[in-house]
């Protein structure tokens, strides 16, 4: 039920807070004045009756054998509502306002009888005042004063405070809202800002200028945010794009198996070496899934790479047997040892040696020279081919995602598999690199390390 009755909008919410402080202060405040008043007029009217009290003491006197009242000017005005006692009688009373026995006159008496300088409220609005006198007889002046117009001013200004308060309150709450409203204005700004950019790929930004402090701040982190879901996205185009590429050969050699068995009738050995051709590209499919979702998940979680050794020269021969089976062009694997592990899985390895060697056998014009061997700092591969090189325009981009040196060369292919090639050596600690001094051919370079 709360939640039903309180403001749907911040707007809306922070005026209901503040004009409930506002409330609970302005009352605190008004009690306070107004008890405040109260004491204050109480005192007044003290001060009123001592006043008139120490004047009749003046018309008594005390120094005969009996005290006895003076007849002054002023008599009448003196004697109203006073009571005069001498030596425990009573000498004058308020004939007008008091009869004996009421309830004025016996508090009138109780307090003669206290013979000390006291006052009290009788009746719940009359307030009455006693006067000791020194002489030789114990002589006592009481006076009375109705507290109505005093009570009627402490009500006037209880009255004018509340009205004050609903008023302050009013403006409060309309101050609140339209303050809030100019506060909340540059959030309402970004809300349309993100509205009209639409994608969350676009390049804008909220940026931390001309912000108040508070709204820079989230203006940072929304930033921050739009940057790492943009990045994400970016990360889930490049696995799409590397995933396509990579399937693109084993799919190929898929469709070309399929087409050449169906071509003519096959034997039954013929048939068999085709299903095992088949069943290798499935699982170099596979190999490639694994890798590239493997790399993605480690990168994403701590960047870190997967373990394991492989050796090289094995996965070499493999792999140029598969990209080039009809032999047109010449290949030649050159090794220093009978064996160079490195320290990178097998399906890792072929992935990063894959996008080399078939631009290799793409552009080679007759042979491709493979050479694997230990160094100092690791393992380093040499893919050359003797083909047309690379354009001296296009080494600066040769590693950019998506960029080809010849969109017209009539080869497929999408500009990611050398990027690809050295974002994965990079997260084992290697390096893909291309040789620009090598004087014939391209010379493309894979640093691992050893294990």
């Amino acid at each position: 039920m709360t939640h039903r009755l309180a403001p749907r909008t911040l707007r809306g919410r922070l005026s209901l807070v503040a004009l409930t402080t506002a409330a609970l202060i302005m009352t605190l405040l008004t009690v306070v004045f107004n008890l405040a008043i109260t004491r204050h007029l109480r005192a007044q009217a003290d001060a009123e009756l001592r006043n008139r009290a120490e004047a009749v003491a003046t018309t008594v006197d005390t120094t005969g054998s009996r005290a006895r009242v003076r007849e002054s000017a002023n008599d009448q005005l003196l004697d109203t509502n006073v009571w005069i006692y001498a030596d425990g009688r009573l000498l004058e009373r308020p004939s007008a306002t008091a009869s004996p026995g009421s309830e004025l006159s016996i508090a009138a008496d109780a307090m003669a009888g206290a013979r000390r300088e006291r006052c009290a409220t009788v009746a719940g609005s009359v307030r009455l005042c006693s006067l000791p006198m020194p002489g030789a007889h114990t002589a006592t002046i009481v006076t009375a004063l109705s507290l109505g117009p005093y009570r009627g001013s402490a009500d006037a200004l209880l009255a004018a405070s509340l009205g004050l308060d609903a008023v302050m309150l009013a403006c409060t709450y309309v101050l609140t809202r339209l303050s809030v409203g100019r506060a909340l204005r540059p959030v309402q700004s970004m809300t349309d800002q993100a509205a009209q950019w639409g994608a969350v790929g676009s390049e804008e930004r909220f940026g931390a200028e001309h912000h108040p402090v508070e709204l820079a701040r989230l203006g940072n982190s929304l930033d921050v945010l739009l940057d790492r879901i943009r990045s994400v996205l970016r990360h889930e185009r490049q696995l799409t794009g590397e995933l396509s590429h990579e399937l693109r050969t084993p799919l190929t050699r898929m469709v070309v198996e399929l087409d050449w068995w169906r071509a003519r009738p096959r034997s039954e050995a013929e048939t068999w070496a085709t299903h095992q051709r088949l069943a290798e590209a499935a699982r170099t499919m596979r190999g490639i899934c694994d890798a590239l979702l493997r790399d993605a998940r480690e990168r994403t979680l701590d960047g870190t790479s997967v373990s394991g050794t492989t050796d090289v020269l094995p996965v070499l021969t493999r792999m140029l047997a598969d990209l080039d089976p009809a032999g047109e062009v010449r290949t030649t694997l050159e090794a220093g040892a009978s064996a160079v592990h490195v320290a990178a899985p097998p399906a890792l390895l072929e992935r990063i040696l894959s996008p080399l060697l078939a631009n290799a056998v793409r552009y080679a014009r007759t042979s491709v020279t493979v050479s694997a061997r230990r160094t100092a700092d690791g393992v380093r591969v040499d893919v050359t081919d003797d083909g047309p090189g690379v354009p001296e325009h296009f080494v600066g981009d040769l590693f950019t995602p998506g960029r080809r040196a010849d969109d017209d060369d009539e080869h497929d292919g999408a500009g990611l598999g050398l990027p690809l090639a050295r974002r994965l050596a990079r997260s084992v600690g290697g390096e893909v690199s291309f040789d620009s001094g090598h004087p014939r051919g391209a010379r493309f370079t894979v640093a691992l390390p050893a294990r």
